[in-house]
């Protein structure tokens, strides 16, 4: 683990049990405490993504947070990707699978050009269900999801593998 992984790591705060019994949760807003690790933090995904992208979009909710300062570091626009029903219309819609039923993502498509490029941010990445998703909704309005970033990845999920037939970007800066 490099420098900043390792102290990503020592700020990231775990909830046993949450959601469910079994579970530990790994808490990112803690993060948010330390401004200065969050400056480093920004300045990592900003250069990962520097040239190579159109916009930014972030996942509902945690994925807005360090999703619009990408967007704003990098003077690009930044687009919602939130559940079913919080955006007004018009929305396209995306289905997918959860361990136990279905969840619906939206997106208002008037903010997708045909061929722009996407960098899909959100904090942590574990089954990669709704990054997937995420990716099938931009596809849909003409976009091109040609990065990913996650402050951290749960490895033993293997959520990376749903997200390779889309391109090989992927950026998580710690892993577990």
């Amino acid at each position: 683990m490099n420098a900043l992984a390792q102290r990503i790591d020592q700020n990231i705060a775990r909830v046993p049990d949450f959601p469910q019994t079994g579970i530990q949760y790994k808490d990112i807003t803690t993060l948010f405490q330390n401004p200065e690790l969050c400056d480093e933090i920004l300045e990592v995904f900003a250069k990962f993504s520097a040239g190579k992208i159109d916009a930014v979009c972030g996942i509902e909710s945690r994925g807005f947070l360090f999703g619009i300062m990408i967007a704003k570091k990098l003077n690009l626009p930044f687009v919602l990707i939130r559940k079913q029903g919080k955006l007004p219309p018009p929305t396209v819609a995306q289905s997918y699978a959860l361990e136990y039923g279905t969840a619906t993502i939206e997106v208002q498509p008037q903010y997708i050009e045909k061929g722009m490029r996407f960098l899909i941010h959100d904090d942590v990445l574990a089954t990669g269900g709704t990054a997937e998703a995420t990716a099938k909704l931009i596809q849909k309005c003409g976009g091109i999801p040609s990065q990913f970033s996650f402050i951290a990845e749960l490895e033993f999920l293997n959520g990376k593998d749903k997200l390779l037939e889309f391109t090989p970007e992927i950026q998580s800066l710690v892993s577990y």
